[in-house]
């Protein structure tokens, strides 16, 4: 019988660890957190010190009933959750909930932390456990608050301003922001152009590349030519006085030593992966943390290959220092090895310490001789880590560098020109490693030059003026993305994949090659934050708040004051909002021109299904008329030619072979086909090219056929007059008179329900609720004393009982309205 129980977050993990503890552990895994906010408003009650309620994750009850019948039988808990916030946090909700179900029965309980899966750690963890850290619970616990409070405020809003389907978040939208407003500096970038002055020269048949860099004794800047005919004029006044060679007018002979780069954090290592692997954010950390939990390698079992992924830390263990080196002087030499052990200071004002930076476990598991164990994905991550972890161990690369300057006719003239070049002659640490780079931009690196001295004669080949023009600056990456955040200090590493993720799910971004490209909700979504709620995307506050997190994980303040500084001026704002903006405001019509028939202004504009093009406004006598935009076409690109090219629908397309006419369209769920007074959906896709623009009869004639199927096998009976179907549903058969729905009772065949049975249970069935509408519950202000707080909870008591009664009121009704149902077919 195991008389310890051990706690993990995952399966792969508790594999791992159950070898190294032996058979008086017995190691399960939670599946991640066992609860969660409940998914409604009033989840964190802001009258009340930000108390939260919580609810089981459903898919992990059967988890939690594993670990408590395990409980049963063991005389310790150990909770061995990932070290971090997240970690503690899980460990916190899992002892909360074995409280709640009476499940611990005074049993000890112990916590503990390892930052790398093997023998070595985890036995000492055991041996050294420790309690959990309210600090670092009552941070995560902020954390979630806060993300709460935003989502649950800021998104329904933008639900009833913009379009359903939209959220906000506290590092989302900033992040949003920051590849928006790249887009807007790109589209308000005007190039300017330049020109440079290039000599093809050669000593010796050795050719060789210079350039201009003084004309007439002045410094060549780069916008000293601005046009051809300046780039001409020097061109001439060049090869006029050069007289078909340059004179050597200096040597400058320098060493240049490179340092390599420090041991990964989780945000460089998302970083690298992704430039030099193509690995998005979340496949990395998907790979890491499959790295981290284990992998079965022959005669050895499950081994922990790297060390935990989510870190800020670049700080390297001395054991690990010690082993590194040591395998640099067997696999590449002693002269590879510095004197004395390189260390790596943090840049992160927050990094902990204690934690290390991402590093193999071993730098003896060289990463091509357990190839045969890993799939490609952790072959190329774990080489990845492996070689950065022993390049930072190794010396620097030594580069030899000359800059060659030349004069072109009489020195007098002062006019100059200049090669560099760049050798590597030790390569040190890039024997192993070479960092990756967003915008890699031709360098003088390995560029060779020949032998040349002071006094000597280059031949001149030929002069080139070259044209340039300034570049704007590029999209983000999500490498440059995840760069940029960090150094705003905006979010935490470990939650940069999942904020990526959410802005390609919401459809926030589309992806041009590896860089973030903005959709038209987007723009008007930042448009709409960063006028309204200008403090809650800025990133300067977004960044205090984060540090106030780390504070409160650190112990040096309490969460509930930062959650109040927070929420009282930003509730008030979003019920002001409520009501003071209009949708109008906030579609961010463009004025495209006039409508050359009707001379009513032409506008795009965003609305609740989508971008639009629109002719006249809501104040005409007549009804504006609408379009919406085709697939691909952008807000921003759409002129007066375009918008009104959308306006030839609807189209005629013939008639089907009962006579009815056919038409194509866009309404305001999409583009549709219409035949007599019935709509079937026009679904381009990868399958088919359909287009309203573009359908013709026939395939419009087999779009209205397969829907003629479809509603056929959907429509159990049809009772026309009345306007009552009985249908097929996701859920199974249901009753629906279009304003309300009701459920077949299951002892009921919907074949035998009769009309006034489908009346009577659509009389019997609840209301459809408004959406979009909130409830506001009006709270009284909350008191510092216990006896006011417990006069408090009673009516909320009665509260409950009402709406009990009410819910059996509803089900009473339902059954009555079944067995009479019953009688009548009976």
């Amino acid at each position: 019988m195991s008389k310890n129980l051990v706690i993990v977050e995952s399966p792969a993990k508790a594999k791992t660890i159950s070898k190294y503890l032996g058979k008086d552990f017995d190691v399960l895994a939670s599946y991640g957190h066992v609860r969660d906010l409940v998914p409604k408003e009033g989840a964190v009650d802001t009258e009340n010190q930000f108390s939260m309620k919580y609810q089981v994750i459903e898919r992990n009850e059967k988890h939690v009933k594993a670990i408590m019948r395990a409980l049963k039988k063991a005389d310790a808990l150990y909770l061995a959750t990932d070290p971090d916030r997240e970690g503690e946090a899980i460990s916190w909700h899992l002892i909360e909930l074995l409280k709640e179900r009476k499940a611990l029965n005074s049993k000890a309980v112990h916590r503990v932390v390892f930052h790398e899966i093997t023998k070595q750690a985890v036995q000492d963890a055991v041996a050294n456990p420790r309690q959990l850290s309210g600090d670092l619970v009552g941070a995560q616990q902020a954390r979630r608050a806060l993300d709460y409070l935003v989502g649950f405020n800021l998104s329904p809003l933008l639900w009833k301003k913009v379009q359903r389907g939209l959220s906000a978040g506290r590092v989302q939208s900033p992040a949003l922001r920051m590849i928006v407003e790249r887009e807007l500096e790109i589209e308000a970038f005007k190039a300017r152009e330049y020109w440079s002055i290039e000599a093809d020269v050669s000593k010796n048949e050795q050719p060789f590349v210079s350039r201009l860099v003084s004309y007439k004794g002045d410094k060549v800047e780069q916008f000293s030519f601005v046009d051809e005919t300046a780039a001409r004029d020097v061109e001439r006044t060049i090869l006029d006085a050069a007289q078909g060679q340059f004179d050597v007018v200096s040597v400058t002979k320098k060493q240049r030593r490179r340092n390599p780069a420090a041991p990964f954090t989780t945000s460089t290592l998302q970083q690298e992966a992704s430039r030099k692997l193509g690995f998005n954010t979340q496949r990395t950390m998907r790979v890491a943390q499959r790295l981290y939990e284990g992998i079965e390698l022959p005669g050895e079992g499950n081994v922990g290959l790297i060390t935990y992924m989510r870190t800020d830390s670049v700080t390297l263990a001395a054991s690990a220092v010690e082993e590194i080196r040591q395998v640099i002087t067997e696999r590449y030499g002693a002269d590879n090895v510095p004197d004395e052990a390189r260390a790596f200071k943090n840049k992160s004002k927050n990094a902990q310490e204690a934690h290390e930076a991402v590093r193999p476990t071993s730098v003896a598991y060289i990463p091509d001789e357990i190839r045969g164990s890993l799939d490609d994905d952790q072959y190329k991550l774990y080489s990845l880590i492996w070689k950065r972890t022993m390049a930072c161990q190794m010396v620097p690369a030594v580069f030899d560098t000359v800059a060659i300057e030349m004069a072109a006719g009489p020195a007098e003239q002062g006019h100059r020109m200049r090669a560099n070049g760049s050798v590597l002659v030790e390569p040190g640490f890039m024997a192993v490693y070479q960092e990756g780079k967003d915008d890699s931009k031709d360098d003088d690196t390995d560029r060779l030059l020949p032998e040349i001295s002071e006094g000597d004669t280059i031949k001149l080949e030929a002069l080139r003026p070259e044209q340039h023009f300034t570049e704007p600056p590029p999209r983000f990456t999500e490498a440059s993305l995840v760069k940029t955040l960090e150094e705003y200090g905006i979010g935490r590493p470990s939650t940069y994949a999942s904020i990526i993720a959410t802005l390609k799910n919401r459809e926030y971004v589309e992806m041009d090659g590896k860089r973030f490209l903005p959709t038209d909700i987007s723009r008007i979504v930042i448009g709409f934050l960063t006028e309204h709620f200008t403090k809650y995307v800025d990133y300067d506050f977004t960044a205090k708040l984060e540090d106030d997190l780390d504070l409160v994980s650190l112990g040096e303040k309490a969460w509930v004051p930062v959650l109040e500084d927070f929420w009282q001026p930003f509730h008030e704002l979003c019920e002001d909002k409520e009501t003071s903006v209009t949708r109008e405001q906030v579609a961010q019509a463009r004025e495209l021109g006039t409508d050359p028939k009707s001379g009513k202004p032409v506008t795009v504009r965003m609305g609740r299904y989508g971008p639009f093009v629109q002719i006249g406004t809501k104040d005409d006598e007549e009804k504006p008329k609408f379009a919406g935009l085709r697939p691909g076409q952008k807000m921003n690109d759409i002129d007066l030619e375009t918008a009104m090219a959308l306006f030839k629908l609807p189209r005629k397309l013939g008639e089907t072979p009962d006579g009815l006419p056919v038409s194509a369209s866009v309404g305001r769920f999409g583009p549709y086909v219409r035949y007599g007074d019935k709509y079937v959906s026009i679904r381009g896709g990868e399958d088919n090219n359909d287009d309203p623009y573009t359908i013709e009869l026939p395939r419009a004639l087999e779009l209205i056929e397969a829907k003629k199927i479809e509603d056929a096998n959907r429509i159990i009976q049809d009772f026309e007059e009345e306007g009552i179907q009985v249908l097929n549903g996701r859920y199974g058969p249901y009753i629906t008179n279009k304003a309300k729905n009701a459920r077949v009772p299951k002892d009921r065949e919907p074949k035998s329900l009769t009309l006034e049975e489908c009346q009577e249970l659509l009389a019997a069935a609840p209301e459809r609720g408004r959406r979009g509408k909130k409830k506001v519950a009006k709270k009284k202000a909350a008191t510092s004393t216990s006896k006011k707080k417990a006069a408090k909870k009673k009516p909320a008591k009665k509260k409950a009982r009402k709406k009990a009664k009410k819910k059996t009121a509803r089900k009473t009704a339902k059954k009555k309205a079944a067995k009479k149902a019953k009688k009548k077919s009976g």
